[in-house]
């Protein structure tokens, strides 16, 4: 494949290079790239801004994620912030830090991931920044979305009786990362010689590590059925940390019940070839990008009738404390043992 040294288009080539083909598809995007700064009109509609640091080492390794990926993971799991607020994304502004192992194609790979998402998920990109980077390649994504004021759903809202929903399965991603650390840690130890990973069987766990998807399609399913969450957040960094989010903002307890917790078979099949508990991987993995809310007792009914959804618990009083209910209905403390983005 060709090589384009970077200092080859300097700055200015470079960004034209990675944006010429970019259009802008939302009414709200006045103004993309090419001037000091984006123009973005949501009038009648309330603004949602998030933003999102991927360091080399810390949150990737370019060993086994592959740059296009890589591009389609940093859109979405903004993205999914977004949604998490009950709300549609708009547009996102891409920045990178570079270092001298990367070309303009190696860009422009990462780019294409960046615009498969806008294009599956309906976002412009609308401007960034790239600058050169000593620690490895870093990625700054900001997204902009709307919602209605009376729509947008926050993590203080949960009440007392409230349920407890989780879309999708949970642990998936976190199994994927631990098979291809296992499978990084046997090619380190070829010293170079011959290697096939050891990834047959496992493409759900991988894909749920290396390629989340934001869960759009709930938030629609929600929105057409005239519910609107009384808390919402999105699983990032493990069911038990992000619920106690949820119940810490919103001054209430919960039980959390250990057998309705949405385990995929490929998920709980690797966590035994790891001699690891499922339930401790589900609670505790992080980057599931699920969604996890909470509606008032009366919706149950309703809420039966939606697909990709789980009842996992319910909210109770603060003094009643955080528990988990085990298979065998002991009741064990909760406690915040997810990922933390600046831990040593």
């Amino acid at each position: 494949m060709q090589r384009t040294e970077i200092a080859t288009l300097g700055e200015f080539g470079l960004i034209e290079r990675l944006t010429k083909d970019i259009k802008l598809t939302k009414l709200t995007s006045k103004k993309g790239v090419g001037d000091d700064a984006a123009v973005i009109d949501n009038t009648g509609k309330q603004t949602l801004i998030t933003t999102d640091l991927l360091l080399e080492g810390i949150h990737f390794n370019l060993i086994y994620s592959p740059l296009k990926h890589l591009g389609y993971k940093a859109a979405v799991v903004n993205f999914s912030d977004i949604y998490a607020m009950n709300g549609i994304p708009q547009q996102i502004t891409v920045s990178l830090g570079i270092d001298k192992r990367m070309s303009v194609e190696d860009l422009e790979t990462f780019y294409s991931g960046v615009k498969l998402a806008c294009d599956v998920y309906g976002v412009d990109l609308v401007g960034g920044d790239t600058t050169s980077s000593l620690t490895g390649f870093t990625i700054s994504i900001t997204c902009v979305g709307i919602a209605d004021d009376d729509k947008i759903v926050y993590r203080n809202g949960a009440k007392e009786t409230d349920l407890i929903y989780v879309s999708g399965d949970l642990g998936a991603s976190y199994m994927g990362l631990q098979l291809l650390e296992r499978e990084r840690s046997v090619f380190d130890g070829e010293s170079g010689k011959a290697f096939q990973p050891d990834f047959g069987g496992k493409e759900y766990i991988l894909e749920r590590q290396l390629k989340p998807e934001a869960r759009k399609d709930i938030i629609e399913t929600l929105a057409a059925n005239n519910i609107i969450p009384t808390s919402m957040i999105d699983i990032s960094d493990g069911l038990s940390s992000d619920l106690l989010h949820i119940c810490k903002q919103s001054n209430v307890g919960c039980h959390l019940f250990e057998e309705r917790i949405p385990i995929d078979y490929q998920t709980a099949a690797m966590a035994e070839t790891f001699n690891m508990n499922v339930a401790t991987v589900a609670l505790n993995g992080g980057e599931d990008y699920e969604l996890l809310f909470t509606v008032p007792l009366t919706l149950h009914d309703k809420m039966n009738s939606i697909t990709g959804i789980h009842l996992v618990g319910h909210i109770t009083k603060h003094e009643n404390g955080c528990y988990m209910v085990t298979r065998d209905g002991a009741e064990i403390q909760l406690k915040a043992q997810g990922w933390n983005p600046i831990s040593e």
